[in-house]
């Protein structure tokens, strides 16, 4: 079985839950939905457009919090950034533009504007995005060559942390969330690509790509 995070070949099933079957990869420590159940290009769409999240929503600017404010005290200002995953109502864009920042937006479903792609940044926001991944070492992969040598990476997502728990797990029962990254995950993500990494808060992680390569 292979893990599409580290792409190693001795990834192992885990559990079954219902009709849905999940691997774990010892490597990385990722937690996976099989691809056969993966939901649909059509049914993702369908599901995001349910999201209400607005910039005038003081709650969700709160949420969001926990994976700006440690980003702005590392960014120099008047930085150029890309919200990548970026959903119909990009809110921590807008905050970041609050703070001097730029921010360009790339999201497959309500920003799709592939410009946005070929060019780099000082800064690259992932935020709730990651668990969507399909194929997150592409994913992974292209966010590394997007940075700018020296940019930051910072990526939010629910860490899982406890298997007896799996099941009931709210962030699990969302159908469109097909990967689940540990602490672990995340920091083996970043020794294989040569990035620092910080972990500042539950479920945020900053990555830093060396200014030379190692």
């Amino acid at each position: 079985m292979r893990c599409p995070v580290c792409e190693s070949l001795d990834a192992r099933a885990f559990q079954t839950i219902g009709a849905l079957a999940y691997g774990r990869c010892d490597r990385c420590e990722a937690t996976f939905l099989l691809p056969e159940h993966r939901p649909s290009p059509d049914a993702e769409r369908a599901e995001y457009a349910l999201h209400q999240n607005t910039a005038d929503d003081a709650g969700y600017r709160a949420f969001l919090q926990r994976v700006a404010t440690p980003l702005l005290q590392r960014l120099p200002p008047q930085q150029h950034g890309l919200d990548f995953g970026c959903g119909p109502g990009p809110v921590l864009a807008a905050m970041l533009r609050e703070a001097g920042h730029t921010v360009a937006l790339y999201g497959p479903f309500f920003h799709p504007d592939t410009a946005a792609l070929a060019t780099h940044y000082d800064f690259i926001t992932c935020t709730e995005v990651a668990e969507h991944f399909h194929d997150p070492a592409t994913e992974f992969r292209r966010l590394h060559a997007l940075l700018r040598p020296g940019g930051w990476l910072a990526v939010m997502t629910r860490f899982q942390t406890d298997d007896a728990r799996f099941a009931q797990w709210h962030y699990r029962r969302d159908p469109t969330h097909v990967v689940f990254y540990r602490e672990t995950t995340l920091r083996w993500l970043a020794g294989h690509h040569g990035w620092h990494a910080e972990v500042p808060c539950a479920n945020v992680a900053l990555m830093r790509k060396p200014v030379r390569p190692a």
